[in-house]
């Protein structure tokens, strides 16, 4: 079965635990839903990124609450570039699946839209 990439980022208003909680739990939840992912034995792994301006905490912790215990994530830090978007969380999803590559959904959430207007959804 081919793996497919699935791609998403979120804003967050605040440098806090519970902001990137929340922010990643609601980016993950549409990633899920719009991909009709419904096993997550079907996620290969979950690769995180943050801007370095978020430090509070893991994204990958909302994906724990979630219940994707089994699912290896991992988190990393982005290319502090200047003038880019701040407090950005992106992933990306490996998932194993039938589906063409074309439709895959991904999911731009929040100020985040603004990386992807051409396929922004949210």
């Amino acid at each position: 079965m081919p793996v497919r990439g699935i791609r998403g980022a979120t804003s967050v208003a605040v440098d806090t635990r519970e902001a990137i909680l929340e922010a990643t739990r609601e980016l993950l939840e549409e990633l899920v839903r719009a991909n009709q992912l419904t096993d997550f034995d079907d996620i290969a792994t979950i690769f995180f990124t943050t801007t370095p301006d978020l430090t509070a905490t893991f994204p990958a912790e909302a994906a724990r609450e979630m219940g994707m215990n089994f699912v290896p994530l991992i988190c990393a830090s982005e290319i502090n570039v200047p003038g880019r978007l701040p407090r950005c969380v992106r992933v990306l999803i490996q998932v194993n699946t039938d589906k063409p590559q074309r439709e895959i959904v991904p999911v731009y959430l929040r100020d985040a839209k603004s990386l992807r207007p051409d396929v922004a959804r949210g």
